[in-house]
């Protein structure tokens, strides 16, 4: 390959420039479903469905590396860890500890400077 060719060449592009975020939107997106799931089961209110649609619209927008999304997508997991930190101080119910790490994981891996610089 000579010198103007290998100038004129994109770059190559990354396939799953960052699969974590992908991994959140589909933890947001099954949040919604089981959020859904207990509004049509009732046990939950219907106003809940309101976070099963602002869920569904951060994981969306999240996979489309939109700048929005992501703020939405950590507020989400921000407030879902705080709150099942609370189940858990209150309650001492294990699962709460483990979805409230969880979500502290992912709210720590979406502040990163990295992630940030990829989105549109």
């Amino acid at each position: 390959m000579s010198e103007a060719e290998r100038s004129t060449q994109a770059p190559p592009r990354e396939r799953l420039p960052l699969p974590g975020l992908l991994a959140i939107s589909l933890y947001l997106a099954l949040l919604a479903g089981v959020l859904i799931l207990g509004v049509v089961e009732r046990h939950y209110p219907a106003l809940f469905l309101v976070l099963a649609v602002a869920f569904l619209t951060a994981a969306a927008g999240l996979a489309m590396l939109f700048r929005w999304a992501w703020a939405g997508a950590l507020a989400a997991v921000f407030l879902l860890a705080c709150y099942n930190g609370w189940i858990f101080s209150v309650q001492h119910v294990g699962a709460a500890l483990v979805q409230s790490l969880l979500n502290l994981v992912f709210f720590l891996y979406l502040v990163r400077r990295e992630v940030r610089e990829k989105l549109r």
